[in-house]
């Protein structure tokens, strides 16, 4: 089993800045493919960044490309996301997920096997 921690939310306004962090305990070794999402108020869960704990290859959605920045440390069973140039369209619950099968269908919620709880971001003037 996996447990998974987010930390680092919080509320900024527009064109700043936040830094997510993900604490990963328990059999982390299995794990594979890893990734933030992130839910807004009556809207559906959405995949956001994705890295793979292995070689590190990662990809985002478009709505995120060029700002925000997800990366991983092995040694600490850690998992970030560095968001830059944040919009209000950003407000989100953001989750970390984690899987411990391969990459495929990577920002649909549906085959990741391990959540947090979530940590809140909030973008407004």
């Amino acid at each position: 089993h996996v447990q998974l921690v987010e930390s680092g939310g919080g509320s900024v306004q527009p064109g700043g800045s936040l830094n997510l962090s993900c604490a990963a305990t328990g059999k982390t070794n299995v794990l594979n493919c890893m990734g933030w999402f992130r839910q807004a108020p009556g809207k559906e869960r959405e995949g956001v960044a994705v890295i793979t704990r292995i070689h590190g290859g990662t990809e985002y959605a478009d709505s995120v490309k060029g700002r925000f920045t997800i990366a991983k440390d092995n040694a600490k069973n850690s998992l970030y996301l560095e968001m830059n140039n944040l919009k209000p369209e950003d407000t989100a619950m953001y989750y970390c997920a984690a899987r411990t099968g391969g990459c495929g269908m990577k920002f649909y919620a549906g085959p990741y096997d391990y959540w947090g709880r979530g940590t809140q971001v909030t973008v407004s003037s």
